[in-house]
């Protein structure tokens, strides 16, 4: 029995990955590097509750909330890119974070976008 592709024109996460293939599917077209980029602060609260947090050592969840608000930005863009250019999925993604200035950070997800079919 034949394996469809989920929801035509919108890539589903399962149809992502970090390694170069994605199994049950080959890659019949290669659309290029698409990316994903968000830049981000706290707000004054925000940092003052995360310096208090740090006080008591552990995790900081303040900041782990942001920085998952960013990188899933970031992945939703990367995945609306390759939409664009007509690709119904991305393998090899990967992230990167810079910090532009102090307290605001750029994060970046960028992978490949491609053209697949059950196998």
């Amino acid at each position: 029995m034949a394996r469809e592709l989920p929801n035509p024109g919108k890539i589903q996460h399962q149809m992502t990955t970090t390694s170069l293939t994605l199994d049950g599917y080959r890659v019949t077209e290669s659309l290029g590097v698409v990316l994903g980029i968000t830049v981000r602060s706290r707000s004054i609260f925000g940092l003052i509750g995360a310096s208090f947090e740090t006080l008591r050592g552990g995790r900081i969840e303040r900041f782990i909330q942001l920085c998952e608000r960013a990188r899933s930005e970031a992945f939703e863009l990367m995945l609306e890119h390759a939409e664009q250019h007509g690709g119904n999925a991305v393998i090899a993604i990967k992230y990167d974070a810079t910090e532009v200035m102090q307290g605001v950070s750029e994060v970046l997800c960028y992978g490949t976008a491609v053209v697949v079919e059950p196998t």
